[in-house]
């Protein structure tokens, strides 16, 4: 079983980067004038900070921070 459940939020950033790279390797459709492989990578980079925030509430809550 997992100690600190909450630290699973930091796997997010990994898959988004990685994980569905292979997926998303398009150039159409453009998203706001970008290619969606740009669009993907600006969002997952988005997202990091809220990943890494959410992990601190967990580990907070649970008195580890």
């Amino acid at each position: 079983m997992l100690k600190r459940p909450a630290l699973l939020w930091l796997l997010a950033p990994y898959a988004l980067f990685l994980g569905a790279l292979p997926l998303v390797d398009q150039v159409r459709p453009t998203i706001l004038g970008l290619p969606f492989l740009f669009s993907w990578i600006l969002l997952s980079t988005l997202l990091t900070p809220v990943a890494v925030f959410l992990a601190w509430r967990g580990d907070r809550k649970r008195g580890r921070a």
